[in-house]
């Protein structure tokens, strides 16, 4: 199994835009919490949400293919599998709960990231009714592919 470490050294070594690199973080740490509620190995799901963009920045147009062949060369199908479905316009099937679980997390953390951004107290005191409300308006953080996220959940 890849090691949280191992994956973090493959983070860093891929990915030099801070924005990036706390984006595939967050997703991260999003994913290790809902293995922990769902009795999954939060180990697993903490590396597969960080390595799910790390071809992002340098392969862009290959997205995410570099990655995932890397994963599969280390023996990583399961995560490898989750991180080519991460987006269902690839049309690679999202059937366990890591790929839907990947789905979901990758958009939502970039809306709650934006949600907490206009606020001044950031992340601190922001509820889910809040999140909510803000995502039923499209204008709101539009970069945002709310049906990538519906589909996950």
């Amino acid at each position: 199994m890849l090691t949280r470490q191992q994956a973090r050294e493959i983070l860093d070594e891929m990915i030099q835009n801070p924005s990036l690199h706390r984006h595939c973080l967050t997703v991260g740490m999003v994913m290790e919490a809902y293995a922990k509620k769902l009795g999954k190995d939060p180990e697993e799901w903490y590396v597969t949400g960080i390595l799910h963009d790390a071809d992002y920045e340098k392969y862009p147009d290959k997205h995410p293919a570099i990655i995932v062949a890397q994963l599969r060369k280390m023996g990583e199908e399961k995560i490898a599998h989750a991180v080519s479905a991460h987006y269902t316009k690839w049309n690679v099937p999202y059937e366990t709960l890591l790929d839907k679980a990947l789905l979901a997390c990758d958009e939502l953390t970039g809306f709650i990231v934006a949600a907490a951004q206009i606020r001044p107290t950031k992340l601190e005191g922001l509820t889910p009714k809040s999140v909510k409300k803000k995502f039923k308006n499209p204008k709101f953080a539009a970069g945002v592919e709310r049906d990538e996220v519906m589909t996950g959940l």
